[in-house]
């Protein structure tokens, strides 16, 4: 496959993945540029939770395992992404991820982000989306460990 095809095939992958899908073709080409495609064994921990977070990096295929203080949280597949948090603020990594199978991952270094991020004002406004799902998902399942508490207790 030459570099065109390449290129094209990448174009094509990231148009596939929800954060990407109104980007336009220059707009994919950009962020192809800026990610490296990786593979990862199974078994092997991707990111590991309290670790500066320093990439993000979109699930092409395979499946991840998040886990948070020992407990697995969720499963991830083709599209899902992770790593945004830790490089919106330069915190430590909130979870830990590890390779259910073999996985491919196009990963974004924090350098690339924040380009992409000031180059594309849509994709993050997709990011932040992606993240009040996730909060919202948390809320939820955190009522579902202490049913009762849905607000915080007042402080005196």
């Amino acid at each position: 496959m030459n570099s065109a095809d390449r290129s094209s095939a990448a174009i094509e992958r990231f148009r596939s993945i929800p954060v990407f899908a109104a980007c336009t073709k220059s707009e994919l080409a950009e962020i192809d540029r800026v990610a490296d495609e990786v593979h990862v064994e199974a078994g092997r921990t991707i990111m590991r939770q309290g670790d500066l977070g320093q990439e993000l990096a979109v699930i092409i295929s395979g499946e991840v395992e998040v886990e948070r203080d020992g407990t697995a949280i969720a499963t991830l597949g083709p599209g899902a992404y992770f790593g945004e948090i830790a490089l919106l603020d330069s915190l430590t990594r909130t979870a830990s991820v590890t390779a259910l199978t073999d996985v491919v991952l196009e990963v974004i270094d924090r350098r690339g982000f924040n380009t992409l991020l000031d180059d594309l004002p849509h994709l993050a406004r997709s990011l932040l989306v992606g993240m009040s799902q996730r909060v919202a998902e948390l809320e939820m399942l955190m009522m579902e460990v202490s049913p009762g508490k849905s607000q915080p207790e007042p402080s005196e």
